[in-house]
């Protein structure tokens, strides 16, 4: 006679695992059912940081929206009475500000890495769209969230940034002012962008879940981007990647927390400690720094409908990627000629980076439509090269590549 349920697993657990089965659902997703190629290196961590960063954002957040008060009189002494008078409120303000920012450099890692290694290539599509939507998310809710404190920088970067909309012909004064609440950047706007900063984190959670419904469909790419053949090429998740995990969350909590209590306002803008002042224009306005290449990609086009075309087309153009780049080979480490354009791709996004940090003016200007230039040449030359380069040869399987890795460093 067959067993139930709760005589496998007596106690709480299996009455629990009988009615829910939760534990056998983490089980199949993170633990010994779950298998995982054998040779992901420390690359592979920061997918799992960014779901760290993800949390610790949403718990910090909440904690502030209880002492935050929506209103463009009272934003700014609210957030600095969280600061100075709510128990611990500098600590939780500092790690959500802080943790934006390296949530944004966890992701940046990861999109680079899935760059590298080909993690968009079929069968991975919509894994690899489901990951820019929850990059553009980032983005709206990041801007959103620069704007709550109402400080200088907040104000003026709502007012730049909102005005682009207006680029767009016949709709775009519609939606400006659909953004504002009225005719100028003021409480209706700021209320807007409260509600929607507070929204959307839950919202990026979802697609989240859809994100690794779709990584466990096909399983995690490698470093050698070839597929699984069999067992052999596979151990289970846990305990082999959860500790490998839990290094990267201990490296990643040491700098987390560097940046937190020695250096917590570096990587903001100074302005930002100026109450928002519309009579009072600052001399230079400037986003956060994870925006930077695509600000710089924006002023580039003289044209401000075509700025804005170039600015958005730089993330579109990502969701063409699985077709634009034709090899049938996926990790770089195998393609000698896409390794040189892809670290040229990189550094090229790193300078654009800093020319957006800069005036619009001068050798700063040129330097930035250069680049601007270098960037979207990426995807043409990418799709050339691609279907044309030689590739170097691919193991047998990941087993075959891990054991003669282990031989000759056993011999060394």
């Amino acid at each position: 006679m067959a067993q139930t349920p709760q005589e496998q697993q007596p106690g709480i657990v299996g009455w629990i695992e009988y009615r829910l089965p939760v534990f056998s659902f983490l089980n199949n997703s993170l633990g010994n059912n779950y298998p995982a190629p054998r040779n992901l290196n420390y690359w592979w961590n920061f997918g799992s940081i960014a779901g760290i960063c993800l949390v610790l954002q949403i718990i910090t957040g909440l904690f502030l929206s209880m002492h935050y008060t929506a209103h463009v009189s009272f934003a700014f002494d609210s957030v600095e009475k969280i600061m100075r008078d709510v128990n611990y409120g500098w600590l939780m303000r500092y790690s959500h500000a802080v943790g934006a920012s390296m949530f944004f450099v966890v992701v940046y890692i990861h999109i680079c890495r899935g760059l590298y290694y080909g993690s968009y290539k079929a069968p991975r599509e919509i894994l690899w769209w489901l990951g820019l939507v929850i990059f553009l998310l980032m983005m709206a809710t990041a801007f959103m969230g620069y704007v709550l404190p109402w400080g200088q920088m907040s104000f003026w970067g709502a007012t730049v940034i909102t005005n682009l909309f207006s680029a767009i012909p016949g709709v775009g004064e519609s939606i400006v002012h659909l953004l504002w609440g009225g005719f100028s950047v003021d409480n209706p706007t700021l209320n807007r962008f409260y509600s929607l900063h507070f929204l959307l984190p839950f919202v990026i959670v979802g697609v989240v879940v859809l994100h690794i419904w779709a990584l466990h469909q096909h399983g995690s790419n490698n470093p050698l981007g070839i597929d699984v053949k069999g067992k052999q090429d596979t151990i289970p998740f846990h305990p082999y990647y959860t500790y490998k995990d839990f290094f990267g969350f201990g490296i990643f909590f040491m700098v987390f927390s560097w940046f937190v209590f020695f250096s917590p306002n570096s990587l903001g803008h100074p302005d930002n400690y100026i109450p928002a002042n519309p009579m009072v224009t600052p001399s230079h306005i400037v986003p956060e720094w994870y925006f930077l290449p695509f600000y710089a990609i924006l002023r580039a086009i003289p044209d401000k409908l075509g700025g804005v075309i170039a600015m958005f087309s730089s993330i579109l153009i990502m969701f063409v990627l699985p077709w634009i780049d034709r090899s049938k080979v996926r990790s770089g480490n195998f393609r000698p000629l896409f390794r040189k354009i892809y670290w040229v791709f990189i550094a090229n996004a790193i300078v654009l980076g800093y020319m957006g940090s800069q005036p619009a003016e001068g050798v700063y200007l040129i330097i930035g439509r250069i680049c601007t230039l270098i960037y979207f040449a990426y995807f043409p030359v990418l799709w050339f090269i691609s279907g044309r380069e030689k590739t170097l040869p691919l193991p047998a399987s990941i087993s075959e590549a891990v054991l003669a890795k282990n031989s000759n460093n056993a011999h060394h």
